[in-house]
């Protein structure tokens, strides 16, 4: 990340004030930021709660909407069958070191160190890994609760068997 925390104070009418730059900024600004590698935090101007999380969600349906396309259906569906579940609380974390692995491969993709093939073999391996993570979370095998925490495990030591072959690379 590059330089410190940047302070961002929304207004009720829907601005957004930059506190680095002393300077109001569109959500195109902000989402331009993110992408750069800042630090973000999005604040209410009048309670002062952290917001930061509802705007970046505004951010990806403006992107949707805006033709982006980049969240197939499928993940969408699966994502929004989630919420509500038992397994509502693991998803953020789970979802957070995919997203890292996913990171390091694009790293070590971008630094040429393996062929194009390998990186759609690692994106396969992370689908399977999804789906496999999405299914035990909703229950959709119809497999006996008590086996949750048993799948739970079998995941994380497929996603920590990932990260090493990851590092490895």
């Amino acid at each position: 990340m590059a330089g410190p925390k940047v302070v961002i104070k929304k207004y009720a009418n829907r601005r957004l004030y930059d506190t680095e730059s002393s300077a109001y900024i569109t959500l195109d600004t902000l989402s331009k930021m993110i992408r750069d590698g800042r630090d973000v935090e999005v604040i209410d101007a009048k309670s002062g709660e952290d917001i930061t999380h509802q705007v970046m969600t505004q951010i990806i349906v403006d992107e949707e909407a805006g033709g982006a396309n980049m969240l197939p259906v499928n993940f969408l569906k699966q994502l929004i069958g989630l919420y509500g579940g038992q397994m509502q609380n693991a998803v953020p974390n789970y979802l957070e070191a995919a997203m890292d692995a996913f990171q390091k491969q694009q790293k070590v993709m971008m630094g040429g160190a393996f062929d194009p093939t390998m990186f759609a073999d690692m994106a396969k391996k992370n689908m399977e890994m999804f789906g496999s993570a999405a299914q035990a979370f909703s229950g959709g095998s119809g497999a006996a609760k008590a086996d949750d925490s048993d799948e739970v495990a079998k995941l994380k030591a497929e996603l920590a068997a990932l990260k090493d072959k990851v590092d490895k690379l």
